[in-house]
């Protein structure tokens, strides 16, 4: 089968109200409307560094659900397998802003239509026209048809001969602990490219040392990882070799939501077009800090071009 798109990926996307000023949302009037998800995230991504991506979902059958879909399919993210809930409505969270703090995030989700996402709804053939698909924890964590739509999603995938990254993305509002560490362990072992914070690969794993973790992943089977480890940079391993990467100095961070988004984006875009994972690091430590410049969980992506320049690959003409 011919490989008609580069990544293809699925989870929920909601709607994100962001507020006018710093504050107790008590105190705020006015919002800004925009995208959330982190799936979504690394479609917008990497359409803007020039890669075919698909991304798909269960939106409700309302105006925020065709707002994401327009939104969505603007940024050059093929939407067709969106399918439309008509019981149930599309997710909300708002950030609550202060000053030199990561925001506080408030979700709105609970049977929101993504929640009811299942197998049935998967596309066989579509998951198999990509080169890899690309899951995170979050999808496993919103409600057991979705573990169960990610399991089979991660199947058909392997069977076809489709590679599957993975960011585990662990979010603790959402389940507990333990059934994250369990699940997210179990999907581990049936993925080729793997995105792990330090702080996750703690929880995970019971260490911070590099090397042990490194280890302990590639003995589950996985070819590549690339930890990341914030501003530092990252690690970057395919089980023969392992390489520090250095980050990239943002002197002022607006919003580091999205970031490790962009991190997963600029990597595997990197990788699709030939590059060594070291340089894949490297571009993914860029598109990871470039996120940061601007407020906003996708606003921040950059093009290939912009890419380069921020990098020092190509010198950049402002004028």
């Amino acid at each position: 089968m011919d490989k008609n798109l580069d990544v293809i990926t699925f989870g929920e996307s909601m709607v994100l109200f962001s507020p006018g000023d710093k504050g107790p949302l008590r105190h705020i009037h006015n919002f800004t409307k925009s995208i959330a998800g982190a799936e979504s995230n690394v479609a917008i991504a990497m359409s803007r560094l020039g890669n075919s991506v698909g991304w798909f979902s269960k939106v409700g059958d309302d105006e925020f659900g065709r707002y994401l879909q327009f939104m969505i399919r603007g940024e050059g993210v093929d939407v067709s397998r969106v399918t439309l809930d008509e019981e149930h409505k599309t997710g909300l969270l708002f950030k609550e802003l202060f000053e030199h703090v990561n925001p506080n995030v408030y979700y709105y989700r609970q049977n929101s239509a993504a929640s009811y996402i299942s197998p049935a709804d998967l596309d066989r053939e579509y998951i198999q026209s990509a080169k890899i698909l690309h899951i995170t924890g979050i999808t496993p964590a919103i409600s057991q048809s979705a573990k169960e739509a990610t399991l089979e999603a991660i199947k058909i995938a392997k069977e076809a001969g489709v590679k599957v990254s993975f960011d585990p993305n662990i979010r603790l509002k959402l389940w507990s602990e333990e059934e994250a560490k369990e699940t997210i362990l179990d999907i581990c072992r049936n993925v080729d490219i793997l995105f792990p914070g330090i702080d996750e690969s703690e929880l995970l794993l019971g260490t911070t040392d590099v090397k042990e973790i490194l280890k302990a992943f590639h003995d589950m089977g996985i070819s590549e990882i690339a930890l990341k480890l914030g501003k530092k940079g990252c690690m970057v391993s395919h089980g023969k070799e392992a390489d520090f990467i250095p980050g990239y100095t943002v002197e002022q961070v607006e919003d580091s939501v999205g970031a490790g988004d962009g991190f997963a984006a600029g990597y595997l875009s990197s990788r699709i077009k030939g590059c060594t994972i070291q340089e894949a690091g490297d571009f993914a430590n860029g598109v990871g800090a470039m996120a940061t410049l601007v407020r906003g969980d996708s606003e921040g992506f950059p093009t290939y071009q912009q890419l380069l320049a921020f990098t020092g690959k190509i010198k950049s003409v402002d004028r």
